[in-house]
């Protein structure tokens, strides 16, 4: 993974239908949970559904039981995480959190779950970058399980075999220290200009990185690419490292705070955050989704198949697809998979929604193939671009 604010002209906070979009058109088709048939009588490892274990009480059990949880690449500060964390703990005392490598990139989270099979101390859940839940899906690397709230995750968000599915997501966005540069970029193409030489980075290598990996594909919109065409992204970029405006320093809450990366392109809700932790400190942080390049992604969430702690797994699942968890999310400026559905239910945390970062239009998805495609395409010819 790695690690607001003015916005330009008629930019429009996100109506409940334009979140709908973002949150996928349509809900997914009613469908018993897995393992309804054989309540009570499955193992933690096993288990589809809290169903299987005999309901959320016999989830709880296990789990306490265990009395441990391993996540990995969790920065605090990242989508609200740290209140996450503390939430889950508060709410089950009896399970001891261990965050481990909070800046870990996803392809860091996969290698993880790889290199520490059948150890204790490998990561039990996954937070992914879309196109590493697809390839870490597709190598069999994930337990398939249905949260309770399955059924109202939209059906283009999910896994069909329940491997991963989206948690939160955001807009690619452009953020700018206003105390240091006297006018901050507003689209991809003034990121060209040479007044900000030297002042443009990611927050990692869109190689490993799914929040730079989302920086590269709305460069490619905003430069006559497409979902199918990434190439034009990885050329804009290249063209910004000849002419010395980007800088192949990782953006992360440090630098931005030390002046070290003045203009950092990531996600609205990481920006959005920057501006209120920083605020008072000398930065005067804003953030802007270019118009140019709109672009708009998920995370996923996974279980590990060979996680040590299964049932503390599955529970911290449960706990993120909660009415709480979802809210816990929004209140660190992401929108949560479920914000549509809560919208309607009237469960959602009104006063977080209006802090929401403002967009105009609609986002659109690639496709699971255009995903991997663009991600073949960076790991050939990333390198060689920037250098």
């Amino acid at each position: 993974m790695f690690r607001s604010s003015a916005r330009r002209g008629a930019a429009v906070l996100l109506s409940a239908a334009a979140l709908a979009t973002l949150g996928a058109c349509g809900a997914a088709p009613d469908q018993p949970a897995a393992g309804d048939g054989a309540k009570g009588k499955a193992q933690p490892a096993t288990a589809a559904s809290a169903a299987d274990l005999g309901g959320m009480d016999a989830l709880v059990a296990a789990a306490e039981k265990e009395g441990r949880l391993n996540v990995i690449a969790l920065p605090p500060d990242w989508a609200n995480y740290g209140e996450m964390i503390k939430a889950f703990q508060a709410k089950y005392p009896k399970i001891k959190v261990s965050s481990e490598n909070p800046d870990a990139t996803s392809a860091d989270e996969i290698a993880a779950v790889k290199s520490r099979k059948g150890q204790t101390r490998a990561p039990d859940v996954l937070d992914l970058g879309i196109a590493f839940a697809r390839s870490g899906a597709g190598e069999n690397l994930f337990a398939p399980y249905k949260v309770t709230a399955w059924d109202k995750i939209p059906a283009s968000q999910k896994d069909a075999d329940a491997r991963w599915y989206n948690d939160y997501g955001g807009y690619v966005s452009i953020g700018c220290d206003a105390a240091r540069i006297p006018t901050c970029p507003q689209t991809f193409a003034d990121l060209l200009k040479p007044e900000y030489k030297g002042k443009v980075a990611l927050n990692g290598n869109p190689t490993k990185s799914g929040s730079a990996f989302g920086g590269v594909y709305a460069a490619a919109l905003a430069n006559k690419g497409s979902f199918a065409d990434i190439q034009p992204g990885i050329d804009f970029f290249g063209q910004l490292r000849k002419s010395g405006n980007f800088i192949p320093v990782e953006s992360t809450p440090a630098t931005v705070e030390k002046g070290e990366t003045p203009i950092s392109i990531d996600w609205d809700y990481l920006n959005a955050g920057y501006a209120e932790q920083f605020k008072g400190k000398g930065v005067d942080w804003k953030t802007v989704v270019p118009a140019d390049g709109v672009y708009a992604q998920f995370y996923s969430q996974a279980i590990n198949k060979e996680a040590p702690n299964p049932a503390a797994a599955r529970l911290w699942m449960e706990f993120l697809y909660s009415t709480e968890g979802q809210n816990i999310w929004l209140k660190g400026h992401a929108r949560p998979v479920l914000l549509p559905e809560m919208t309607q239910a009237g469960t959602v945390d009104k006063d977080a929604v209006t802090k929401l970062p403002q967009v105009q239009g609609t986002p659109s998805f690639p496709a699971s193939n255009e995903l991997d495609q663009a991600k073949a395409v960076l790991a050939e010819k990333w390198d060689k671009a920037l250098s």
